[in-house]
């Protein structure tokens, strides 16, 4: 029983990770650096 409560906690995690990676892709953010304007503009 424990098995299955860590293993859908692990699947909800990278569940979250997965959506806010592509919500951040659809604001056009980059996934390396968050703000182009502390990089140099070398995110695009």
């Amino acid at each position: 029983m424990g098995t299955w409560i860590a293993g859908i906690i692990v699947l909800a995690v990278v569940v979250l990770i997965v959506y806010s990676m592509v919500r951040n892709k659809k604001k056009g953010k980059s996934i390396h650096c968050g703000d182009c304007k502390n990089c140099g503009g070398g995110c695009h």
